[in-house]
């Protein structure tokens, strides 16, 4: 009668562990797999606060760089405002600002500006692109290249000296902003390298005063292209 005692406690403790671990089992799965699963939907549907300020942000100066009522410099200090933006926001900024550099390449591309108007342009080029992959190359997939590699082969008539140096100034800034295209991406790289004249332009801005620059960029992005090694 004592031996099926124990063997019948012997049971029921098997069979309350047995339990518990089901009981553990299951909190466990609740806990990881089922909460998990409805907070990470959660989270997908609710974008950040930056993400929404910066895509309205965008969004509003979009539409000031569309609208062709406006003066250039405006719609140029509209896509710089977004290239900033861009910039502060992190990946997800910038593919929200890729909808509007093809106005931007519009505008290099087809209209006569002031060398200061230029500047703002490519200025929004270079923070939208800064430091990310997937704005170098939808840079490179817009044709901002060849856009930009234009302006070295631009001579200019005049023998003033402001505007000499407005438009050496320009030439300095496409020398920046190819450098950040160019930078990690070897694709950019070896479409550079296929300009016959860049070599060139390169080597004579690279002997100009950049002073006031953090890099002599016409050096940086001779070395990143790869020109010092022919």
């Amino acid at each position: 009668m004592a031996k099926t005692h124990v063997y019948n406690m012997q049971i029921w403790t098997q069979i309350y562990q047995y339990f518990v671990g089901l009981y553990q089992c299951f909190q466990k799965f609740w806990s990881v797999t089922v909460k998990g699963f409805f907070l990470k939907k959660k989270k997908e549907h609710i974008p950040p606060v930056e993400d929404i300020f910066h895509k309205e942000k965008i969004a509003v100066h979009g539409h000031m760089l569309k609208d062709t009522s406006l003066a250039i410099e405006k719609r140029a200090q509209a896509a710089y405002r977004i290239g900033l933006l861009a910039f502060t926001g992190g990946p997800t900024a910038g593919k929200f600002a890729a909808e509007y550099m093809k106005e931007v390449v519009h505008l290099l591309q087809n209209q006569k500006m002031e060398p200061k108007v230029t500047i703002l342009l490519l200025q929004s080029v270079a923070c939208w692109c800064y430091l990310n992959p997937v704005s170098q190359r939808r840079a490179k997939n817009l044709q901002f290249i060849p856009i930009l590699i234009d302006f070295f082969d631009t001579r200019l008539e005049s023998t003033i000296q402001s505007e000499i140096n407005s438009h050496l100034l320009v030439k300095f800034w496409t020398c920046y902003v190819l450098s950040v295209m160019t930078c990690n991406n070897l694709s950019c790289m070896k479409e550079l390298k296929d300009y016959s004249t860049l070599k060139y332009h390169l080597q004579m801005l690279a002997n100009e005063n950049w002073s006031g620059w953090s890099e002599n960029f016409a050096e940086v992005l001779y070395f990143l292209i790869g020109f010092h090694r022919n």
